[in-house]
């Protein structure tokens, strides 16, 4: 600013590269023995619309804060198109175990008194329900255990429309042996 006064050898001012950013996270010590560096980790942003970043755990802080039992783990990430800034709040998601499962949208899961079950096409316009196990549920998918097997089409959109179009015709036995012919 006008006026003031820089001592010898003082900086006007100071740049920094914002092209690879640093995501500190907080980590329970419980969690720590569950990641190690060079994890892959997915790196969330609230504040941009469908922001989300693939970084790598570069650094595990050795020492764990005492009162609060969390300990710091930097992720880096690749800032070239400069959307992201400096305080941002995040969220992060790092894999743990990598195994392959069957998953559908949560919303086509019917969950009642009696368990979880889906509604699978039998035919042209005609549906069966059928119970299933679920597992996992996360990112709005929930995983399948049990019940369906490769080539089953599942209805994934309207599951409750057709629960209860079938609830009405056929009455409080969603179980029973008849095809729901689609409306």
């Amino acid at each position: 600013r006008e006026g003031d006064y820089v001592m010898e050898g003082g900086s006007i001012y100071h740049m920094a590269d914002l092209s690879s950013l640093w995501a500190e996270v907080q980590v329970y010590s419980d969690d720590l023995s569950k990641i190690n560096e060079n994890m892959e980790a997915t790196v969330y942003f609230p504040s941009i619309t469908g922001g989300k970043k693939e970084g790598k755990i570069s650094f595990m802080n050795p020492e764990l804060n005492p009162s609060s039992k969390i300990n710091v783990v930097r992720i880096e990430l690749s800032n070239q198109v400069g959307n992201l800034k400096p305080g941002m709040q995040i969220n992060v998601s790092v894999l743990l175990n990598k195994q392959v499962a069957l998953a559908l949208p949560t919303d086509a899961i019917i969950l009642d008194g009696k368990g979880a079950s889906v509604w699978v096409q039998t035919g042209h316009n005609q549906f069966k329900n059928v119970m299933v196990e679920t597992g996992i549920e996360t990112n709005a998918y929930t995983e399948i255990k049990t019940g369906l097997k490769q080539g089953d089409i599942i209805v994934i959109s309207g599951a409750y429309l057709l629960s209860s179009e079938y609830l009405f015709k056929y009455g409080t036995n969603p179980m029973g042996e008849h095809d729901m012919e689609k409306m």
